[in-house]
């Protein structure tokens, strides 16, 4: 039976989950077509049997890094509403029947948080430029956006794909082609869609937000000061 999620806004098609970028399924894109007078979003449907087996209108998923809100489900399946905004910023409008991704719930305030906190608000795609397989863990390293390089630091946290993920290296800042890379485990090769990744291929990106939080502060802060002496 589907049901409704108390305190759902009838027509608010935008997700609102958090999340941990613990990937809890590799589905599979069923359809995505066009929607909307001017044909400018997109309805998806993922086949996802264990994201959709609770849930309910209004509900999020998280669906290759980029929050996504339920609008129907079906056998195995849900289908979301993908806005102009989402496909402007992510690589959502390149998937195709059959494409793999990476999915995951919004995550509940009485369980761990495995990962870091995810918002689902991709800041932008980046490119993978090589991957480099070694016996315990492949390397793999992703261009790196100027306008994304300052939040992005050696061990600290990266969503890729939907995946929260440890910079294990990072460009020099002004460096002629940014980058970062990390390294990833059999496990996360063997869950996601990043074992298959190829060399080319573009993915979402989502920066810590708790370093966008102190750039404002900071700069909030010192606009401040300025206008007080």
């Amino acid at each position: 039976m589907f049901r409704t999620r108390p305190g759902a806004v009838p027509g608010y098609w935008e997700g609102k989950g958090v999340f941990t970028g613990i990937v809890e399924e590799l589905g599979e894109v069923v359809s995505l077509t066009p929607a909307g007078t001017a044909g400018e979003a997109v309805r998806l449907t993922v086949r996802g049997p264990l994201v959709s087996s609770d849930a309910g209108h209004g509900d999020s998923i998280s669906v290759n890094g980029v929050c996504l809100t339920v609008v129907d489900r079906g056998e195995g399946t849900f289908t979301a509403d993908v806005m102009k905004e989402s496909l402007d910023r992510s690589s959502l409008g390149s998937l195709a029947a059959g494409s793999p991704v990476n999915l995951e719930r919004a995550a509940r305030v009485d369980s761990r948080l495995g990962g870091h906190i995810v918002q689902g608000h991709v800041d932008g795609t980046a490119r993978l430029i090589s991957r480099n397989p070694g016996d315990n863990w492949d390397v793999l390293r992703f261009e790196l956006p100027a306008g994304l390089s300052r939040y992005v630091v050696e061990k600290g946290s990266i969503t890729v794909d939907g995946t929260s993920l440890t910079v294990s290296a990072v460009s020099d800042p002004g460096a002629a082609r940014g980058f970062f890379e990390v390294s990833l485990i059999p496990e996360t090769l063997r869950a996601t869609t990043l074992g298959s990744l190829a060399v080319g291929a573009a993915v979402n990106i989502e920066v810590d937000v708790v370093a966008k939080y102190v750039e404002r502060i900071t700069a909030v802060a010192a606009a401040e000061g300025r206008a007080h002496t």
